[in-house]
């Protein structure tokens, strides 16, 4: 089952760093207008984590995200807070999508704009590693042995770790 898209995709508003939505997003809608008017900008990062058809080996045919609203935009926030007091980036933009979705379907964005490279290949990355072991979301599979809730991984906590 494959995530229909309803209206056009377009940017949202730059102060929204936080957006959690079901439909889909455009990284090149989304990254023009994270860096539109700031002459500053040396460097732009992305990252787009999208639905695998496989995990531990078994297929995967869709996959559930929920979240807890409020609760989520405002984790999300504050992981942002701490990378742009950490690497001193310009902005940072973060779309997650809850809701039914399916192998293939983009999951999240996170952009990030600074004067250099280096910053913003880490803060990316930084955010990433938070969203993943911090972020109040939940994951629901669907495998051939019916629906299941997928648990932290390990890995997850280990890259979180490094930057401690």
């Amino acid at each position: 089952m494959s995530s229909a898209r309803t209206a056009p995709l377009t940017a949202h508003p730059p102060a929204a760093r936080v957006v959690i939505q079901t439909q889909d997003f455009d990284l090149g809608i989304e990254v023009a207008a994270l860096r539109a008017g700031d002459a500053g900008v040396g460097a732009v990062c992305s990252f787009v984590g999208t639905v695998r058809d496989r995990n531990g080996g078994d297929a995967v045919s869709a996959m559930e995200l929920e979240h807890y609203p409020g609760m989520t935009e405002k984790s999300i926030e504050a992981i942002i807070d701490r990378a742009v007091a950490r690497f001193g980036i310009h902005a940072a933009k973060v779309i997650h999508r809850v809701g039914p979705l399916a192998p293939m379907d983009q999951i999240v964005l996170v952009a990030v704009t600074s004067a250099h490279r280096g910053m913003a290949f880490q803060a990316c990355e930084f955010i990433m590693d938070y969203l993943k072991s911090e972020a109040p979301f939940w994951k629901k599979e669907q495998t051939a042995d019916g629906a299941r809730w997928v648990d932290a991984r390990v890995s997850d906590e280990q890259a979180l770790a490094r930057w401690a």
